[in-house]
């Protein structure tokens, strides 16, 4: 008789469940800085919103997507700065690197990226203002 599903896939989490265990703390680490990082980014964001609109440009209505596991690392997390087709990614892994992914439109390569220790240094924030800035230029451009 042939294996119930139910059970065939119960144990199979319990043995990729068991093997991921191992990666919980970095994994934990990871989700925290990823958190800071898009309250930092939300914070920044609503300040531009509202330059933008004292401007006379309310329609440039860039966001900050919620962290979730990250598309393409199983043991990393991600968050999405998104305005139309523009796109670009903050990747927080539990090795305890952070990845800043384009900015890039979708559709399109994603890229170009660089990596930083995850502990925030001097030369992160500078590289995340250059990024953001390049990303919120790209996007607000017809």
């Amino acid at each position: 008789m042939a294996e119930d599903l139910g059970d065939r896939l119960e144990a199979l989490g319990r043995e990729l469940g068991g093997r991921e265990a191992a990666h919980a703390e970095g994994l934990a680490a990871a989700r925290a800085r990823a958190g800071e990082l898009r309250e930092q980014l939300e914070s920044a964001f609503e300040r531009f919103r509202s330059a933008a609109a004292d401007a006379g440009s309310a329609h440039l209505e860039p966001q900050v997507s919620a962290v979730r596991i990250d598309d393409k690392h199983l043991r990393s997390w991600q968050l999405e700065l998104s305005r139309g087709r523009h796109r670009a990614i903050v990747t927080v892994k539990s090795r305890g690197e952070v990845t800043l992914v384009g900015p890039f439109k979708t559709g399109k390569n994603e890229g170009p990226c660089r990596s930083f220790p995850l502990a925030s240094s001097d030369e992160f924030e500078a590289a995340l203002s250059s990024f953001v800035v390049s990303f919120l230029e790209d996007a607000a451009t017809p």
